[in-house]
């Protein structure tokens, strides 16, 4: 199994949209490396949510439910792609942007040094570790 981050601008679609749908496509993604992860992602990986913009604060965690499949907003056929996620569980204490700065067993989270990449690798332990302080 593996396990990913996620970003969005709530305002844009946030986590209560997926929680409400319970079920959706991850998709509009332009980036060729963000794109190469979507590729890589499995059925059943770990997916933590990432509110960007004005909160900066990881949310939710989801699951991969569907792996990766032609975009459907890829109008040009350049080959992007997707993947379909659903949620899983809300945090019950959302781990700020800050908190990760602060914490030394996150410090070579992607997030760090690719924060403008909208789907990254996370490695297990700290999956575990952001998982276990949000409660």
């Amino acid at each position: 199994m593996n396990y990913w981050l996620v970003k969005s601008e709530p305002s844009e679609y946030g986590w209560d949209d997926l929680c409400k749908l319970e079920e959706d496509v991850w998709d509009g993604i332009r980036n060729f490396q963000a794109r190469n992860y979507l590729k890589e992602m499995k059925l059943g990986d770990k997916v933590l949510f990432y509110h960007s913009g004005k909160t900066k604060e990881i949310v939710g965690i989801a699951e991969v439910s569907k792996e990766a499949f032609p975009d459907p907003k890829d109008d040009e056929n350049k080959g992007w792609v997707a993947v379909k996620i659903k949620a899983s569980k809300s945090l019950n204490n959302p781990f700020t942007l800050d908190q990760i700065k602060e914490d030394d067993e996150l410090s070579t989270l992607p997030l760090l040094k690719q924060s403008r990449l909208s789907v990254m690798p996370v490695e297990k332990e700290q999956f575990d570790h952001i998982v276990k302080l949000s409660r």
